[in-house]
């Protein structure tokens, strides 16, 4: 569904110029067969970012996070970048670092980074108008969460009830995904302030979900039914309905088990032609972000077990997808991040109209 109002016209200035210069489970999962199509060809709003790995709008105004500078740069009209903030205390290394970023209703930027005691999520007031953002002072929403150089998690986003879904990597301490004390291997739900809903699954507990390994994108379709995907260890990567209190079966199994306790996924796929990162949904399609499998591949929710890949191998690691206000979808590349291989305008932000 295309947004409108004052901040998607002012952000469908923006890209002109630029370009210029929770319901049941779906169907019997598949292992991930895709049709192929090229689709119509992306332009690039930005380029020369370093390891960028999450886009969000303020106000109608992008903002990208790169994972090891800690830098937020906004991204101008006419193509280049300007340092909004740079997030202090992050530790990056590995695959930690500066990572997901969401916007709350009134504007407000939330932020996961990587700190010297764990991972966290931190709150800042945004000032000013396009060209000239600032950050204010860093607000704690929730902090210690389990960090490491690898399953790491990091994704954050606003669910249609207002509140904050936050995922979690097992960050290599695979048992404590099936432990309920721990916030490893989770999808936790918080309030904007960083209280537990009263609604959550555990008492007092902000875990919504478990037995992850390292999910990494979310989103949500028009009935309101939340999606997830996950990297898995060897075998497969996952797309998952989730649902409060499900048990996703890490590190118990991976993929489709067909275990009483656990929730199997809709879809899955070999880490060699997935590895999904951030996805997004846009007039009933998923749009999943994919790392190793170098491409975009849209899932339509009417049929969950079905899935086109677009741009296969064409732009590299693909790292964060999301719809701009304007209705159009911008992706996030990530060949710098150590595992690629950059090309001459590594890392880019690209956006394409898919819509008919």
């Amino acid at each position: 569904m295309r947004r409108t109002g004052p901040a998607a016209a002012l952000v469908a200035v923006v890209v002109a110029t630029v370009l210029a210069a929770c319901t049941g489970p779906g169907p019997t999962p598949s292992p991930g067969v895709a049709t192929r199509s090229s689709g119509p060809a992306p332009r690039t709003v930005a380029s020369g970012l370093d390891v960028p790995w999450s886009v969000v709008f303020v106000g109608g105004t992008p903002l990208v996070a790169e994972r090891d500078s800690a830098r937020i740069l906004e991204l101008t009209a006419d193509g280049s970048t300007r340092e909004v903030g740079v997030v202090e205390g992050v530790r990056p290394g590995g695959e930690a670092g500066l990572l997901g970023m969401a916007v709350d209703g009134r504007d407000r930027l939330y932020v996961y980074s990587t700190a010297e005691d764990g991972n966290r999520v931190q709150r800042y007031d945004v000032s000013g108008g396009a060209g000239a953002l600032a950050l204010g002072e860093p607000t704690t929403v929730i902090g210690g969460m389990p960090a490491a150089r690898h399953h790491d998690g990091g994704r954050l986003a606003f669910g249609p009830d207002g509140m904050l879904y936050v995922t979690v990597g097992d960050a290599g301490r695979r048992e404590q995904a099936q432990d309920l004390e721990s916030l490893a291997g989770k999808i936790l739900r918080l309030t904007p302030d960083g209280d537990v809903p009263a609604d959550n699954p555990f008492r007092a507990s902000p875990v919504w979900s478990y037995g992850h390994r390292n999910p990494q994108g979310l989103a949500w379709d028009d009935r309101g039914t939340m999606y997830a995907t996950e990297f898995g260890q060897d075998t497969w990567d996952e797309l998952n309905v989730i649902t409060p209190g499900g048990n996703y079966g890490w590190p118990v199994v991976e993929g489709v088990a067909g275990r009483d306790g656990f929730t199997d996924p809709v879809q899955q796929w070999t880490p060699d032609e997935a590895s999904p990162s951030g996805m997004t949904h846009l007039d009933g399609t998923l749009y999943i972000a994919n790392l190793r499998g170098s491409r975009l591949r849209a899932v339509p929710v009417a049929d969950l077990g079905a899935s086109t890949d677009r741009y296969p191998g064409e732009y590299g690691r693909l790292r964060d997808v999301t719809v701009a206000p304007d209705g159009r979808l911008w992706f996030v590349t990530s060949n710098t991040d150590g595992r690629g291989t950059p090309g001459p305008q590594d890392d880019r932000v690209l956006s394409v109209d898919v819509t008919p």
